[in-house]
Parts: C-alpha cells; sequence; structure tokens
C-alpha cells in the first residue's frame, strides 16, 4: 500500500510555488531536486540556519540503482536514513535486504510510534507522517540468532571467499581454488566443511599423494596448512554456517499481496564478534545474485536494494583479488537492476574504485577532534561536487537526523549538494519484542524450508577413511578417476592452466566441463550453483 506522499509519483519538473519564494541560493540547489518521475524523500534543505520545508530533497527511484554511500559518525543517525529509504523503496514496491548488525532494524514490520521528537520533525520538513510497518523477513547466519537460517555449501561459496574467512595468504589463496577445481573435476559434492576437510585429508594421504601430483602447484604442505586452518575454523564453530539447504537469494526477491517490495532483515548481532565471517557472507550473497540474475539495463525503479553496514569490514585486511571481485560486482550488477549501498563512517573506509561507482551519497555529521579526524573531514570534502557553503564546517555542526546530499538526477548528472534535515522514519525505530519476532519467523512461509539442516551423502562419505558409508582407496581412486561412459578419455590442461590460467579469480564467469557430465559456472568470487538448483 504505497504511502500518499513518500511515494507520490504526480509529476514535479519544477519547484512549488511557495519554493519559488526562497532565497535565490536555495531556489537553486532545490531546483536540482525537482524530479518528474517518482522519487523517495529524503527531507528539506538546511540553509542559513534554517529548515525550508519548501525546498524538498529527494532522489530518483530509477537511480537507486546506481548505488550508494550513507557515512557519518557513530551516533549520526545513519541506521535512521537508511530505514527512511528502506520504507520508502518497500512502498513503491522494491524488495530491500538489510544486514542488521545492531539487532535495531527488526521495528520496519511495526508501526512507528508518535512521539514528541518524531512530531517535531515531521512537522519541521513539512512531512504527513503515519505509523506504518512494512512487510519483512527475519534471517540468521546459519540459524545463529532468531531468524530464518541462512546457509551456503562449501561448493557455491567458492574459494576466494572461503580464503578469506580461512586467512589464508594469496599462495594458499591459489591452492585452495586448486582444491576446489580438483572437487569439480571429480565431481565430489562439497556441502558442507568436513566435504572439503575430506577431500583435503584425502590428498594429503598415503592413498590421495599420487593423486596430489595431478593439482598441478599444490604441495602437500600448503595443503596441510589448509588443513589446520579448516579445522580451526570449524573448532571456533563455524560448520553451521555450511550445508544444506541452501540459501536461495531469489527469496531476496520477493514482494508481497499488497505489492509493497518485502525488506529482508539479516540479524548478525549474535556473530558480530565475528566480522570477517558475516561480511563475507553478504559478498556471497551479492555474487550469488550476480550469478543468476539477467541484464536489465536501465529500469525504471531497481529489483532490489542490498545496504551493506559497517562497509568497512569488507575492505579490513582484504587480499587484491577481493577488492578486484568487489569492485566489479559493484560495477556489473547495477546492469542487472541491484543496487548497493555501502554504510561506514567516513568515505576513506571504502577504496577509491568503489566510492567512485557510488552516485548517491548521505554524508551525517563527521567530528574533528584529532589531526586525523581532520584529515578525513578534508578528504571526505573532496569527494563532493563544488557547493555554495564551506563544507568542512557545515559538516562538523550537522545534528543527529542531518546529512549533506547529493544524488544523481534522472539523467545521472549529480545535484547540487544539499545540507538537509531529514525525515522520520514510519516504522518502528528500535527492534520488535522478543515474542513478536520469533512469531514472525515461526509464521513465515520460508521457515518450513530452510530451518533444519539437511545432512546427505557428499565428499565426505566418498574418500577413503572420510566416515559413514567411505570406499576403500582403490575403490575410490578408480571412483574419481573414471570418466563418464562411453566417453573418450581426453588430454587435458594442467590444473594450474585451468583453475588459475584460465581466471576463476578474474573472468566474470566461466565454465568447467567435468569428467562425470556435471558443470559448474563459477563467478567473480569463484561462487557457483548446482545444476537443478530450483530458481525463480
Amino acid at each position: 500500500m504505497p504511502d500518499r506522499e513518500t511515494t507520490s509519483q504526480a509529476p514535479a519538473p519544477r519547484v512549488s510555488a511557495r519554493a519559488a519564494a526562497l532565497p535565490r541560493e536555495a531556489l537553486g540547489i532545490a531546483s536540482g531536486y525537482a524530479f518528474s518521475g517518482p522519487a523517495l524523500h529524503l527531507g528539506a534543505l538546511l540553509w542559513d540556519g534554517r529548515c525550508l520545508p519548501d525546498a524538498r530533497i529527494r532522489v530518483p527511484l530509477a537511480m537507486l540503482n546506481r548505488h550508494g554511500l550513507v557515512a557519518g559518525a557513530t551516533g549520526s543517525g545513519k541506521t535512521t536514513t537508511l530505514q527512511l529509504i528502506a520504507e520508502q523503496l518497500s512502498a513503491q514496491g522494491v524488495p530491500v535486504f538489510l544486514a542488521d548488525i545492531k539487532g535495531d532494524l527488526s521495528g520496519m514490520a511495526a508501526p512507528g510510534r508518535a512521539d514528541a521528537p518524531v512530531e517535531g520533525r515531521a512537522r519541521e520538513v513539512d512531512q504527513r507522517w503515519t505509523g506504518t510497518g512494512f512487510p519483512a523477513e527475519y534471517y540468521a547466519l546459519g540459524g545463529i540468532g532468531r531468524g530464518i537460517p541462512i546457509r551456503a555449501t562449501v561448493t557455491g561459496f567458492g574459494p576466494v571467499l572461503l580464503a578469506r574467512v580461512l586467512r589464508l595468504n594469496r599462495t594458499q589463496e591459489q591452492s585452495l581454488a586448486l582444491i576446489f577445481h580438483y572437487a569439480d573435476a571429480k565431481g565430489l559434492e562439497l556441502v558442507d566443511l568436513k566435504d572439503l576437510r575430506a577431500v583435503v585429508t584425502f590428498l594429503t594421504s598415503d592413498e590421495g599423494r599420487q593423486e596430489l601430483k595431478t593439482v598441478g602447484g599444490l604441495s602437500a604442505a600448503t595443503a596441510g596448512v589448509i588443513l589446520r586452518s579448516l579445522t580451526a575454523f570449524e573448532a571456533q564453530g563455524a560448520s553451521g554456517f555450511f550445508g544444506e539447504p541452501e540459501f536461495d537469494t531469489a527469496e531476496l526477491l520477493r514482494t508481497g499481496e499488497d505489492g509493497r517490495g518485502i525488506v529482508s532483515v539479516l540479524e548478525l548481532n549474535a556473530v558480530q564478534d565475528r566480522p570477517r565471517l558475516f561480511s563475507t557472507f553478504l559478498m556471497w550473497l551479492l555474487a550469488d545474485l550476480f550469478h543468476d540474475l539477467p541484464e536489465v539495463g536501465d529500469v525504471d525503479k531497481p529489483r532490489l536494494v542490498f545496504f551493506l553496514d559497517e562497509a568497512h569490514l569488507l575492505f579490513d585486511d582484504a587480499s587484491e583479488v577481493f577488492l578486484e571481485s568487489i569492485t566489479r560486482t559493484v560495477r556489473l550488477i547495477r546492469s542487472k537492476g541491484v543496487g548497493v549501498f555501502f554504510v561506514t563512517q567516513t568515505p576513506n573506509d571504502v577504496p577509491a574504485d568503489v566510492l567512485a561507482q557510488l552516485g548517491n551519497r548521505v554524508q551525517h555529521a563527521l567530528r574533528a577532534f584529532t589531526p586525523d579526524d581532520q584529515k578525513a573531514l578534508n578528504a571526505t570534502v573532496r569527494t563532493f561536487p563544488r557547493a555554495p557553503y564551506d563544507l568542512g564546517e557545515v559538516l562538523t555542526n550537522l545534528g543527529t537526523g542531518e546529512a549533506v546530499v547529493t544524488v544523481l538526477n534522472e539523467k545521472g548528472v549529480p545535484t547540487p549538494v544539499a545540507a538537509t534535515r531529514l525525515r522520520a522514519p514510519e516504522s518502528l525505530m528500535g527492534p520488535v519484542g522478543q515474542e513478536a519476532l520469533e512469531r514472525a519467523v515461526a509464521g513465515s512461509p520460508l521457515y518450513g524450508r530452510y530451518a533444519r539442516a539437511v545432512d546427505r551423502e557428499s565428499a565426505y562419505e566418498r574418500p577413503a577413511g572420510g566416515g559413514r558409508g567411505a570406499k576403500g582407496p582403490d575403490e575410490m581412486r578408480d571412483a574419481m578417476r573414471r570418466e563418464t561412459p562411453g566417453e573418450p578419455v581426453r588430454e587435458q590442461p594442467s590444473a594450474v592452466e585451468q583453475a588459475v590460467g584460465s581466471g576463476v579469480f578474474t573472468s566474470p564467469a566461466r565454465s568447467v566441463g567435468t569428467q562425470i557430465g556435471r558443470e559448474i559456472t563459477r563467478s567473480l568470487f569463484g561462487t557457483a550453483r548446482r545444476p537443478g538448483r530450483r530458481r525463480r
């Protein structure tokens, strides 16, 4: 049910008659936000110490797949801003994904409370505020926390992302890719961590050493390092994040019966002490969407807008391969109708190649208490277009719920920089009660699909010494060398040439024909999907 004001699609090519009476400089800024098509309302212009409710600051709906940045110091209102944007997207039929690290966003499904601060803000910005809840689904990584479990298979997660969570160096990362290639070629299902551990164990055993020689460039010593890292990772309780049923990211693209976009809230509060793990899982979700969605080019509205909170965690100690993959994903996923917003403290937290692709900017207050703070402030100012006021001074004097804004207009041109007093969200600003959250999770149609983990036969059951139903060494070697019946034995390039030289790290997608007739297509991060998986 679209909101009567925040989702208005009435043409507004020019500023209103009331806005025409604004000071000349303020009128020039307001004119840059007078879009004719559907738009999200962010707030009202701040000028010369006053809030000008007739000068509305908006962002065109069609530009939300051009990505964005929401930045600012702790306590400046970033979470409230992404909630404000998310609920307006939902109202216009756009699904939204939110990473909820602090546990503050579960209130999206509940109407907000009309207290004095909310009513005061609504009057200041001329907002007809009505408490409104939005359709929401709640998820939790591996079922740790309150939400529908999100799991990935090890095969689907891929070597680049797994190398990051295992803290492998560049050489070890390449070796892990060779192991994945070996498993792909032999038709070994890597469903969970014990599957991967079984394959590595087999390759380093007496029975598997001959097989190890066929995986060019992989030494027994490096395989041992990977095995120890994997064992330590499992000891930290990471096993629950990998397995089946694997989450289908098409679930994130749904709309409700009333046409509003469903807001998918991933609760990360229970795993916030493992930032490398959950930030990498967020990239898996995004890479998986990129892998499967068709090209759509420019669209009237995004298919999904994806908010990455605490975005700096993605880039901390990231390998060159990982950074390149992020950059390419952000650049290319726009054409698939997906917008990505990075939420962090300063633009300096985001690499320049990624920052250059973020067309929509909402910059909350920055503090300049130390020389490093001042340096970060100066760097932030330089990332904005020219402004009619001293941005350094404005950014240090913004209050909570105020921000400096510039977005892309309907032609893709940056709008004038505008100091803005932001609107109040209409949903609950804070978490819902535990009982209400548990009812929402249990009542979801997705709960029965993903709640219970499934442990079927996979690579763990196949290698020698691997566990239940394990085959003997000779049988295992024969099975792993067996060609597809009726197919001739073919001369193949070395594993190094196939897994590294052909670009598993740099090619947008590659297909690997396997010896048992299987085909795995790996995307930017080396992520993959098994054939026959349900898609919508």
